[in-house]
């Protein structure tokens, strides 16, 4: 790989680079695909929904009509699915070099209310299908001399807010991480974390709350020592820097991209 800075507008850094995206239609997903397919990569995406695919896919095309790109409608959550995306895009790319666990939810309120169905739900949201992501793309990733697996955690994971079962498989594939790194280590894959805090995304719970509820945001930004929420761009930044070989030295991190954020919700600790 090219010895080049991560930049949007370097389009060498990962020229010839193949990289399967699970969660990637929109939010942090959107722009870490943004940002691969600047820098040269060929993306295969996978999200649930169809139609957020489908604009995706004609805006990026728009923007790059000769970048390779291949979409599909998953539901990361069901076994099956998602392990044959993986094999599709390796066939259809010629293997792969990298692979994000962009994908992520909850289900449920509180512990009295949430039901085994929730945590289940929530778990296999999280941490059951990064699992099965990354098992599935290991024999592609050994089959290319090694590769860089980037799973996308929270700052929840270890700053308690509610829900709890959300901290609860956000810091299990925290945990993930660091087991996996010595797992795959000799093969020459690495496997790091990215935890965002309280991203400043358009439309979604903090963009709202801002527009909606301006007393309340401006509350909640004491919780950020520069007031600022972290963008997903900022985001993405870190992300492509870790499938890299710019990272090669780095396997097992969970690395915080959160501003110095504080308590991850309104509530506090």
């Amino acid at each position: 790989m090219a010895e080049a800075g991560l930049g949007a507008g370097d389009v060498q850094a990962f020229t010839g680079r193949r990289i399967v995206v699970a969660g990637g239609s929109r939010g942090l997903g959107e722009q870490i695909v943004r940002l691969l397919l600047a820098q040269g990569a060929q993306v295969a995406v996978c999200a649930r929904g169809g139609e957020g695919l489908e604009a995706l896919s004609s805006s990026l095309r728009g923007e790059w009509p000769s970048a390779r790109l291949l979409t599909r409608a998953v539901d990361v959550a069901q076994p099956g699915p998602l392990e044959r995306f993986v094999e599709d895009a390796a066939a259809e790319l010629g293997g792969l070099d990298g692979v994000v666990a962009c994908a992520g939810g909850a289900r449920g309120r509180g512990l009295e209310e949430a039901s085994a169905q929730d945590w289940s739900a929530t778990w296999e949201m999280n941490a059951g299908y990064t699992a099965r992501l990354t098992a599935a793309a290991v024999p592609h990733l050994r089959a290319a001399g090694g590769g860089s697996v980037v799973v996308i955690a929270s700052i929840s994971g270890w700053k308690p807010g509610p829900q709890a079962q959300y901290g609860a498989a956000k810091a299990a594939q925290i945990h993930l991480v660091s087991s996996l790194a010595r797992e795959l280590g000799p093969d020459n894959i690495r496997i790091n974390a990215v935890s965002p805090g309280s991203m400043l995304i358009p439309g979604k719970r903090w963009d709202r709350m801002r527009r909606q509820e301006p007393a309340a945001f401006d509350h909640f930004r004491t919780e950020f020592p520069s007031r600022e929420l972290v963008s997903p761009q900022e985001v993405a930044e870190v992300v492509a820097f870790l499938l890299s070989e710019r990272s090669s030295g780095v396997t097992g991190a969970n690395i915080p991209v959160d501003r110095g954020q504080n308590a991850p919700t309104p509530d506090g600790y």
